[in-house]
């Protein structure tokens, strides 16, 4: 079974913090992710991101390994896997599955660029 089949959607914050444990490509701890987060100007108390990272592994988003005291926290799914998940949830959820449904919302919604547009005519001619 895919990993990502096993995870729950991710909240905004919780999003944020993966998006911190992607870049850093290695086991982190809450203390690092802390001061990467001081770094950026968000000071985030010590509680609050161990509630997050729990939440993380409750939903299967990150797997915790016990070193002593210190717990270090490692990504369970890709960021682009979790991204194609996170799409085929809105694709199925608000368009009926149709893509052309979702390029046509974003098309009459004035989303879409000429730029843009010509970008994916592009891209579909390249497949």
């Amino acid at each position: 079974m895919n990993i990502v089949e096993e995870v729950q959607k991710l909240s905004d914050t919780e999003m944020e913090l993966m998006e911190v444990i992607w870049e850093c490509a290695h086991p982190v701890t809450s203390t690092e992710l802390l001061q990467i987060f001081a770094q950026r100007g968000k000071a985030w108390k010590s509680q609050t991101i161990s509630t997050f990272l729990s939440r993380l592994v409750d939903k299967g988003a990150l797997t915790a390994t016990r070193h002593g005291r210190i717990n270090s926290y490692v990504s369970s799914l890709s960021e682009a896997d979790y991204k194609v998940w996170e799409t085929q949830n809105i694709l199925n959820g608000l368009y009926q599955g149709s893509v052309k449904n979702m390029i046509s919302a974003l098309y009459d919604g004035d989303k879409l660029s000429e730029k843009d547009i010509a970008e994916l005519k592009h891209w579909f001619s390249e497949r």
